[in-house]
């Protein structure tokens, strides 16, 4: 940590060392990600459609928490890339849904050791059991109510 007595302000402030770790996590996922064509934005929306049969893009907005017109061009960007791909609703055809290919499959599955790698590197500080303990309470933080205690 440095001795500037502005920096030690900062990171005496919770919430922008999370900000910082933010973009700390986002930049070297990002890196990883860019032989693929690839941002974090997008594989947030890949991950996500790997847990659902298919998706109609206001889902994705809402659960991902990005902006509607976002969830429109990231899915333009992973259907460009045959990651994923809109079909009609089965159960309202005036509807589109949004689905994983296999393509999508199989480069999260590739995918997985770099994003294990960028969270070792970021956690590397951390015992297993402070990893344990720093999962659980940012889940905590992340979906108050839905995390479990």
């Amino acid at each position: 940590m440095s001795d500037a007595p502005w920096m030690r302000g900062l990171h005496t402030d919770t919430g922008y060392l999370l900000y910082r770790l933010g973009l700390r996590s986002g930049s070297l996922f990002n890196a990883g990600l860019e032989q693929h064509g690839l941002r974090l934005r997008h594989y947030a929306v890949l991950r996500y459609l790997a847990t659902v049969e298919g998706v109609r893009q206001r889902e994705l907005s809402e659960r991902l928490g990005y902006d509607p017109s976002a969830i429109v061009s990231l899915v333009d960007d992973l259907q460009r890339l045959g990651l994923a791909e809109r079909r009609p609703d089965p159960g309202d055809r005036r509807n589109r849904i949004v689905v994983l290919t296999d393509a999508g499959q199989g480069l999260l599955r590739d995918s997985e050791k770099d994003g294990a790698r960028v969270t070792d590197d970021l956690l590397a500080p951390l015992s297993d059991q402070e990893r344990t303990t720093l999962h659980r309470l940012l889940l905590r933080i992340a979906e108050p109510g839905d995390a479990e205690g």
